[in-house]
């Protein structure tokens, strides 16, 4: 399975992006079954999780997005979504998609994810 994420870019502190990830045709038949997530990794740190949706478009945020980032889901497309207002410097680092299960596990390979730069 390939997944395809773009939308990142360089962007001043207070602006927005909406990234897109679509995963491969291989795939369509479970991938509205699947719970998705954005996950994301700063420079010289560890990739960590951003917010998550359920197959059925239950979202849940991570502490320091919440209010901020929006996820969603179009199932016939194949597309994770990730709607990013009032960005921060913070929130500098490579975006990627994936599955997600509770103990950090995915069900396939990453992609090149995209860049998101946020200037003070």
């Amino acid at each position: 399975v390939q997944l395809q994420a773009s939308g990142g870019g360089l962007v001043q502190a207070g602006g927005s992006l909406r990234l897109s990830c679509k995963a491969s045709r291989s795939i369509f038949s479970v991938f509205s079954g699947k719970n998705m997530a954005w996950y994301r990794q700063p420079a010289g740190k560890e990739r960590e999780l951003v917010a998550r949706i359920s197959g059925g478009g239950e979202s849940t945020y991570e502490d320091s997005v919440k209010g901020r980032f929006t996820i969603s889901r179009d199932n016939g497309k194949r597309t994770v979504y990730l709607q990013m207002n009032s960005l921060r410097p913070s929130d500098t680092a490579v975006y990627y998609c994936n599955t997600y299960h509770p103990f950090g596990d995915v069900d396939w390979n990453w992609g090149q994810g995209t860049l998101v730069t946020v200037s003070s």
